[in-house]
């Protein structure tokens, strides 16, 4: 296992990498529609009707995106107060815990979105000319890398890999 997760890691960095930049750009053009927006409603007196769905599926993409990466790198918010002051063991039990419902929530988050993508595939998004289901697209994506990375880290967890190491060891391959 420990093989199999040095092979696959390079993998899920460029998977990490990638979110994030597309999440980046996806923040940058929500600003631009957003403020072509404002110029195009108290300026030119006519306020483009797509502006306002598209920057909002856009949203939801980079908030899913960067929320995945965000489980990835464990930089989520968290009160670690109580864990730090448990011995090893029980720190050990919370993290496994911990992970074990972040792989459920993900998991759970993907199916829930694919259904609802299926349930409303049908309808349609008049000003975009897009079908209801595709905003939920970014539920999906984002359930599934959620689980994906969680899971990453769990296993980690399990094998006692220690990332760090590991990645740097890699990299002086």
């Amino acid at each position: 296992m420990r093989r199999f997760m040095r092979a696959i890691r390079p993998a899920l960095g460029v998977l990490s990498r990638t979110s994030l930049y597309i999440a980046g750009t996806g923040m940058v053009a929500m600003t631009l529609i957003v403020g072509w927006q404002v110029f195009a409603r108290y300026v030119l007196n006519d306020s483009p009707s797509w502006s306002e769905p598209l920057a909002l599926h856009l949203m939801a993409w980079f908030i899913m995106l960067g929320a995945a990466v965000g489980v990835r790198e464990s930089v989520h918010l968290g009160l670690d107060v109580i864990r730090h002051v448990m011995k090893p063991s029980v720190q050990l039990a919370m993290d496994l815990t911990s992970l074990g419902l972040i792989v459920i929530f993900g998991a759970s988050m993907a199916y829930y979105g694919l259904l609802l993508c299926v349930g409303t595939w049908t309808a349609s998004i008049p000003v975009l000319g897009w079908p209801g289901g595709v905003d939920f697209f970014p539920l999906i994506v984002g359930g599934l890398m959620i689980a994906l990375f969680a899971a990453e880290r769990l296993i980690d967890l399990v094998l006692g890999v220690d990332v760090a190491a590991d990645v740097v060891a890699q990299e002086m391959a």
